[in-house]
């Protein structure tokens, strides 16, 4: 007799509810995708889910950290949480954007151009910002939750760790037909072996991170 499928893990509400029964009617969860690769952009989403909905874990079954999702779980998941919520938006900082600003300020600006879009998209007014582990100081305005692990933990931190991890995918394919030697759909950007002897082989492109050592490193090698 063959086993039952597994159902696939979905990320929790309990922190959400908590805060909804708190006053929150409204909450944006934001995470981003690509902060340590030495190629590409860094990309961010945020999302806010109908979270008076009972059946909300079911329709988005499956949603959770985006690295522990196939691409296509991440994909089928990707069109259900953007038919679903009230909102959603994404942002992206460029590679030069990186070298310029550094990584975490590069991020934090990606972040704001999702939240941007998102309240223009979805004419919403968050009451309280979820974060993955980190908090963004210079958002004083909006009440701010940092959860450990939060893509893992929380529907709103996993839905958009889905989206910005299916955006820059998307976006690193595009760049892969650009820039055939370095296997940028393969690896998306990240310091595989591979991708490393592709950079001591060829040097740097236009999308790789300058200031990242092992690219600096094949630039004055």
């Amino acid at each position: 007799m063959s086993r039952p499928n597994k159902l696939p893990k979905t990320a929790g509400l309990v922190h959400e509810r908590h805060y909804l029964r708190a006053g929150c009617r409204c909450i944006v969860g934001i995470d981003e995708a690509g902060r340590g690769p030495l190629a590409g952009p860094v990309a961010a989403a945020a999302v806010a889910l109908p979270l008076e909905r009972n059946d909300l874990s079911r329709l988005l079954r499956g949603a959770r950290d985006s690295k522990e999702m196939s691409p296509a779980q991440r994909e089928a998941v990707d069109g259900a949480i953007k038919e679903l919520a009230l909102a959603w938006g994404i942002g992206r900082s460029s590679a030069e954007e990186i070298d310029y600003l550094g990584i975490v300020p590069a991020t934090k600006a990606a972040m704001q151009r999702a939240l941007e879009q998102a309240l223009a998209k979805g004419n919403i007014q968050p009451d309280c910002l979820f974060f993955d582990y980190m908090l963004w100081p210079e958002r004083r305005d909006i009440p701010q939750v940092s959860i450990v692990n939060g893509d893992k933990h929380s529907l709103s931190i996993a839905c958009a760790s889905v989206i910005a991890k299916v955006w820059r995918d998307a976006r690193m394919r595009e760049l892969d037909a650009l820039y055939p030697q370095y296997g940028f759909a393969q690896h998306k950007g990240y310091g595989t072996d591979a991708h490393r002897r592709a950079l001591r082989r060829y040097g740097p492109c236009a999308e790789h991170r300058r200031s990242f050592e092992p690219v600096r490193n094949a630039i004055t090698t």
